[in-house]
């Protein structure tokens, strides 16, 4: 629960954390890919990309994991590169099926170190690292792992598609750790059984078969508002959060700061929304598999972030000008429009 804070601080924080400013490039980068694929249903800002194939669709994503997690802590920035990649998967409403990787590592004991990350880690989530590529002699360390996953097509979870007057549900799992390589970590994975975490991963396929959200991602390095705000952004939309409901740890027990949780990458956590109808049976759902999910907010039309907490209001993100991953709605090749 947040007893207090600044609205100005928290959107200043947000809008200056390294973790939204990586985005920043990606829509030129979008624009110097794309071409016409018919078989492509969507790609450039889903969590994977949609592909057809047959009366299920193909889900195909990848992740890279930054270089100062893997010199602070080579396992966990193993465990990282699968769990990352899982999450995408999951956010979109699909079943992880198997991963490759591209490893390109400068010393044998990093590498023994991230290689047991991402053993444990696919070994607990049920996934299998089928194969890839070795760099055993390169001058640096870079671990990059990319995931197939599939979906039935009118199942799956997109990004773009949040609508006005939805409501906006954060999930995470709060029973965790600040984990001890990584102050902007929260580590609700690696103490949990498998059965635990494959529940979680499950839900949303379950919630995309029962169509009761409209948008959603899995909560990735730019944190809780700054996820929303790359969903938002690719809907062309806007929305109204109370940083009073966010679901957030108990922050003094935790030596953490309000700040510092709303910069978190959670071990298993979604930004989701949803009919205000449906938030109840949300809400009941990540209940079960021991997350916490909360309505924290509503969408607009506006085209505007904005944060609210005891009367105080400020925008974070203006999305016709200066948005996160300068992409926009019409920037995205997608055929389900």
């Amino acid at each position: 629960m947040v007893k207090s804070c600044s609205t100005e601080t928290i959107a200043k924080v947000v809008r200056e954390y390294e973790g939204v400013r990586r985005k920043h490039a990606i829509g030129e980068m979008v624009n110097a890919l794309k071409i016409d694929a018919p078989h492509v249903i969507a790609a450039f800002g889903e969590d994977a990309a949609v592909i057809a194939h047959g009366k299920e669709a193909l889900l195909l994503a990848a992740d890279g994991i930054w270089s100062r997690l893997m010199d602070a802590d080579p396992y966990w920035a193993g465990y990282c590169s699968v769990l990352v990649n899982i999450h995408d998967i999951a956010a979109m409403g699909g079943r992880p099926i198997a991963m490759v990787d591209i490893f390109s590592v400068s010393n044998s004991t990093q590498q023994d170190k991230v290689v047991k990350g991402m053993h444990d880690a696919s070994e607990q989530f049920g996934v299998p690292i089928v194969g890839g590529h070795l760099h055993p002699d390169a001058p640096y360390s870079v671990i990059d792992v990319s995931i197939l996953g599939s979906a039935p097509m009118e199942s799956i979870i997109y990004s773009h598609t949040a609508q006005e007057g939805d409501r906006v549900v954060a999930a995470i799992d709060l029973n965790g750790r600040v984990h001890p390589s990584s102050a902007l970590n929260w580590d609700s994975v690696t103490m949990k059984s498998a059965a635990e975490v494959r529940a979680q991963i499950a839900l949303l396929e379950e919630i995309g078969k029962k169509h009761l959200v409209s948008a959603g991602k899995d909560i990735s390095n730019p944190g809780i508002i700054g996820t929303l705000g790359m969903l938002l952004e690719v809907s062309g939309k806007g929305a109204l959060v109370d940083l009073a409901k966010i679901p957030a740890p108990e922050l003094e027990a935790n030596n953490m700061t309000f700040e510092q949780w709303i910069r978190m990458y959670p071990g298993m956590g979604f930004i989701l929304t949803a009919p205000a109808k449906n938030v109840p049976e949300l809400l009941r759902l990540f209940s079960g598999v021991g997350m916490t999910a909360c309505d924290i907010g509503t969408v607009d039309a506006s085209k505007e972030l904005k944060i609210r907490f005891d009367g105080d209001e400020t925008k974070v993100f203006d999305f016709a000008t200066n948005g996160i991953m300068h992409l926009s709605r019409e920037d995205i090749p997608c055929r389900v429009w």
